[in-house]
């Protein structure tokens, strides 16, 4: 075990403290997770379910690229026999025959569905999730297992979201039905034809909710079978609400740890400048994201950023000021913002598919990309995630309004492979109950990953209303 300056170690955890996306002037603090090998001598021809721990990469493990400098510290556990902390630029040299990675996995696992169900997850929320688009009462997302003839069970959730998410909960539940019953007679395929079929049945933006949701739980029982985990403080979002309701929330989450504040915002622009005010004036030391879902014109975003600077705040981030079809406008606010104060803008709504990044590169119309598994499935978002990489975009996760399930297995992503500058996965924190068992642990702005396999919760199934 090596640990680095950001971390230390304890009998049971290292916890480390990491910096978002930290490739320091210094070439400093690289970070990723290491499974240690069983048996290096073993070729990857051999049965996924004889493979158990002999992989020297996680799941979703990847050696970071170039990455920008950090906002604000991550903070996350990972069990102490995965984790692996070195200050060097070179990434440690490992066996190519331990390796094992998913785009390996793709072609060689072979997948067998027994069963495939999926039902409504139903789940209140503490008080009503208000953005610029469109309110929400109560969670309606679905919910997916799928059961492998090895006895593995994988866990999937599609989250909807109004207006945001193209399915509301009846389609979803269709078009799920449809998924599962196709895995149910499908022949012995790779994982890769499988998800291609999944792909083909539920194309595009159209079922991207509910793609992401068999993809999800796909993946996990695959990781199940091969005894292998899937592998952030995260900032936290306040609605939009009145000035004392936002200092009120701002100060509750400020005790919990949480030192960046991701304000809802893009409704009405003299409500929302009174709204920082108050929070700025009950908490100075806090940093902010703004997300403006699609609520501003161009001339209103760049009027709160001068708003905001003759109040000496500086934002970390502006995410989708502008309607998601306005490229003119998004390029606008985009250039404005990092010219004029150095302000990075984020596409949201304005990255729906791979087609839509590239039209973000080729323009230079945003700083960041928020990848959100339900806006693009999971192979989606790992195609984008490698173009925004080489095109020198940041990025960010995301999600919508969901439960540990999909929030977990999109913290698995982030952890994995380690590329992500800003990490927005606390819709969980926003529900007054919590249906998942196991699975990642939250204490505050600190979740805490173990060596489980897949991702590591489940749901009572039976227990699941109709």
């Amino acid at each position: 075990m090596v640990v680095g300056k950001e971390g230390w170690v304890d009998e049971e955890w290292v916890e480390v403290r990491m910096v978002v996306k930290n490739v320091l002037d210094d070439g400093s603090k690289w970070l990723w997770w290491l499974l240690k090998s069983s048996n290096q001598s073993k070729s990857l021809k051999t049965k996924p379910q004889e493979m158990l721990s002999q992989f020297a990469l996680s799941f979703f493990g990847k050696s970071p690229l170039n990455s920008s400098k950090p906002h604000e510290p991550l903070k996350f556990q990972l069990p102490r026999s995965n984790l692996y902390v070195k200050n060097s630029m070179k990434a440690p040299v490992t066996s190519s025959s331990s390796n094992f990675g998913f785009k390996e996995l793709l072609e060689t696992f072979t997948v067998e569905v027994q069963k495939a169900e999926n039902k409504p997850l139903n789940v209140p929320l503490i008080a009503p999730f208000t953005i610029a688009t469109s309110r929400l009462d109560k969670v309606e997302n679905v919910a997916i297992r799928i059961e492998l003839k090895n006895g593995c069970v994988g866990w999937g959730e599609a989250p909807i979201l109004p207006f945001v998410t193209a399915e509301d909960q009846p389609t979803a539940m269709a078009k799920a039905k449809e998924a599962c019953d196709m895995l149910k007679n499908c022949p012995f395929l790779t994982l890769e034809a499988v998800l291609g079929e999944i792909g083909d049945l539920l194309p595009g933006h159209q079922f991207a909710s509910v793609r992401a949701g068999i993809e999800m739980a796909l993946i996990d029982a695959v990781a199940k079978s091969i005894g292998l985990p899937l592998f952030s403080p995260l900032d936290v979002q306040i609605p939009i609400v009145s000035p004392a309701e936002a200092a009120a929330l701002a100060s509750k989450y400020h005790k919990q740890g949480f030192k960046t504040l991701k304000l809802k915002v893009g409704k009405n622009l003299k409500a929302d400048i009174e709204v920082l005010q108050a929070i700025r004036a009950a908490h100075p030391d806090c940093s902010f994201i703004l997300d403006a879902n699609e609520g501003y014109k161009p001339e209103e975003a760049i009027e709160v950023l001068e708003k905001l600077h003759e109040m000496g705040v500086t934002p970390v981030l502006f995410e989708q000021p502008v309607h998601r079809d306005d490229w003119e406008g998004l390029g606008r606010v985009t250039h404005f913002a990092k010219s004029k104060y150095g302000v990075s803008v984020a596409a949201d709504e304005s990255c729906r598919s791979l087609a839509d990044v590239k039209k973000i590169v080729k323009g230079e119309l945003a700083d960041v990309v928020n990848i959100k598994l339900a806006k693009v499935g999971v192979l989606g978002a790992l195609e984008i995630i490698d173009l925004a990489r080489a095109s020198g975009l940041d990025l960010m996760i995301g999600g919508m309004v969901e439960t540990r399930l999909a929030m977990g297995f999109a913290g698995h992503l982030a952890a994995g492979l380690g590329c992500f500058k800003f990490v927005d996965l606390d819709t969980p924190l926003l529900l007054s109950e919590d249906p998942v068992l196991e699975g990642y642990e939250v204490h505050g702005a600190i979740y805490k990953f173990t060596n489980a396999r897949g991702q590591g919760s489940f749901l009572h199934w039976e227990n699941i209303e109709w």
